[in-house]
């Protein structure tokens, strides 16, 4: 171990391997080899780090993989040219936003294989991030600041107890890869259709029973979803109750179709009632109609074929979410739409 830490001083070494080494601690000499941009510490037995680590500006990967570490290492947060952070096998149990907060050029971050119940808010500093991986904690939530994460392009939460996921997620839209597996979802956010670009979805072993509105156009190549508590095809009886709107509800409903006509009074007035415009904003789309709505007026469901509807390889059908603004939509000839049963 001495040779190398020696032969990369006089060497002026961009980067150093010190995997599999048996290393209790760093030795501080590393330290002194400033030009470091890759540094291997993985397969040891390192506990913490020397403060004097901070001396190597120039790091851009560090991997930390299979060691003995209990916390995320506060030095961590002054190597401002780090990319790559790998911390998996390790035994963290929290991830200290003051270290984040420092880590804002990191496009990789991996801390899989850990005892993490959460991340930080201010997880919402690595603006650079690209992948990140939590696989196989003991996650409970995650962040709505994961929402300003808007480079992620990849994010694995497989192997946690999560019950459900923030409705920001949908602002990362450049996300093509999302893992969720073997948690406890029982919904996936609503919107999830703004991200155009996700191709792999892995939700398999949860306890779904719908997915979201639709679902059905997002540009999936490969859906993984057995082991969850889908919704059958199975008609049954129904009755009907007499259709009464509220009095807010058809204000709504009218104020929501005239904003549609960019000339009418309404559409002009909404900008100055924020309030009004907020409470809009939380409004619907009947599936058959198109017309607006305020208040879930008919939860429904249809069913979608993975390979003639989603154009994959899958033959699997899955329940996709569907609302209709009344029971005249509803009662239309020549749809595919089912109530959904409550029992």
């Amino acid at each position: 171990m001495a040779e190398s830490v020696v032969r990369a001083l006089y060497g002026k070494a961009t980067s150093l391997n010190l995997n599999s080494k048996k290393m209790k601690d760093v030795p501080t000499c590393v330290s002194t080899i400033t030009n470091l941009s890759v540094l291997l510490l993985n397969n040891n037995a390192i506990t913490t780090l020397p403060a004097e680590l901070l001396s190597l500006r120039h790091l851009a990967e560090l991997n930390l993989g299979n060691n003995s570490l209990k916390e995320v290492p506060a030095v961590l947060g002054h190597l401002e040219s780090l990319k790559k952070l790998y911390l998996f096998r390790n035994q963290i149990t929290v991830v200290p936003p003051e270290v984040i907060g420092g880590l804002q050029n990191l496009v990789v971050l991996n801390l899989n294989h850990n005892q993490i119940r959460s991340l930080p808010p201010d997880i919402k500093s690595l603006s650079n991030l690209q992948h990140l991986s939590v696989l196989d904690n003991k996650l409970e939530e995650v962040p709505a600041e994961l929402g300003h994460l808007t480079k992620l392009s990849e994010i694995n939460l497989t192997s946690n107890k999560l019950s459900l996921l923030p409705q920001q997620l949908c602002q990362c839209k450049d996300l093509t890869r999302l893992h969720v597996a073997r948690n406890q979802l029982t919904s996936l956010p609503e919107g999830i259709r703004a991200l155009v670009k996700l191709q792999v979805m892995d939700v398999a072993g949860n306890k779904l029973t719908i997915f979201p509105i639709e679902f059905h156009l997002l540009p999936l190549k490969e859906l993984h979803c057995e082991g969850n508590r889908f919704l059958h095809c199975e008609p049954l009886p129904s009755v009907q109750d007499v259709e009464v709107l509220t009095l807010k509800e058809l204000v709504a409903r009218f104020a929501l179709l005239e904003d549609r006509n960019r000339s009418s009074l309404v559409h002009r007035n909404l900008p100055h009632y924020p309030c009004l415009t907020a409470l809009l904003a939380n409004s619907s789309c009947c599936a058959l109609c198109l017309g607006p709505f305020l208040t879930t007026w008919l939860e429904c469901v249809h069913f979608i074929s993975l390979k003639k509807d989603m154009k994959m390889r899958s033959s699997l059908t899955i329940p996709v979410r569907a609302l209709l603004c009344s029971y005249k939509c509803f009662n239309t000839d020549g749809h595919s739409y089912y109530g959904v049963a409550t029992r």
